[in-house]
């Protein structure tokens, strides 16, 4: 099996020692391929980092997370994009709009989301949505650049059945991690209705752990348990899953 964690921060764990055995942890469970969204400019040299160290197995992104939009948010910007130049990334992420720490950042936070579509856009590369306690609100920004170039991710879906499809129409995938598995989620019956070519998984990692370790770190390894409650879903086999959902990130981040 092949495994993609299409999400994760695994590069916050600065611990040499420690980092290492996070990675050796995925590999035991066929975590092959994990893609690493930035944040902010710190998180640059941290993904440099462990790309350079498992240049096979780790992918970069680039962009600002919506939390750190601030009243510098346009001069980060502009480090962030000037970071990209002379280095591989393979989206813009993560991105986009968060309502549940503070509103009134709204406006800042709808400037940069466009901003960083339009690098996107220009690039040639898919975006990767964060979206908290603002569905109304991304999609608003996303209707207004739907073309053909939009195109990514949704990270840490847990939108109804109807935000699912409007994500799908947009020629969006649906980061699956491990809300999932949990009991009053809901999502279980979401996704009981949308098909698993329009799915990935993902950790959100050191976030969002699943059961049995929800409350606790979250880690890439720990990826197998979201395949096998998208398995139980689907009535299909774990290895299935795999192949489906791998196959899904290849076609995103065209690698």
């Amino acid at each position: 099996m092949n495994f993609t964690d299409t999400h994760t921060h695994l590069y916050y764990e600065q611990d040499a020692e420690k980092q290492a055995q996070l990675m050796d942890r995925c590999f035991e469970n066929d975590v092959n391929r994990l893609f690493l969204p930035n944040v902010d400019i710190k998180s640059i040299a941290m993904i440099n980092d462990l790309v350079s160290k498992y240049p096979e197995n780790c992918f970069a992104m680039a962009g600002l997370h919506p939390c750190d939009v601030k009243e510098d948010y346009l001069a980060v910007l502009d480090e962030i994009y000037k970071s990209i130049s002379g280095r591989q990334i393979y989206a813009i992420g993560e991105i986009g709009i968060d309502l549940f720490w503070d509103k009134t950042t709204l406006s800042s936070q709808q400037d940069a989301f466009r901003k960083q579509i339009a690098w996107a856009k220009d690039l040639g590369l898919p975006i990767v949505i964060h979206c908290r306690e603002a569905f109304d609100e991304v999609f608003e920004v996303l209707e207004s650049e739907r073309d053909e170039k939009l195109r990514g991710i949704f990270h840490c879906f847990t939108g109804n059945v109807e935000q699912a499809k409007q994500a799908i129409d947009l020629n969006f995938y649906l980061g699956i991690g491990g809300v999932v598995t949990y009991k009053k989620a809901g999502l279980d019956g979401v996704l009981s209705e949308i098909a698993m070519e329009n799915l990935v998984l993902e950790t959100d990692s050191p976030y969002l752990a699943p059961v049995p370790f929800r409350g606790k770190p979250n880690e890439s390894s720990y990826l197998i348990y979201i395949a096998e409650k998208l398995a139980e879903i689907n009535g299909v086999s774990v290895e299935e899953i795999a192949n489906i959902t791998t196959e899904n990130s290849k076609k995103i981040f065209g690698v």
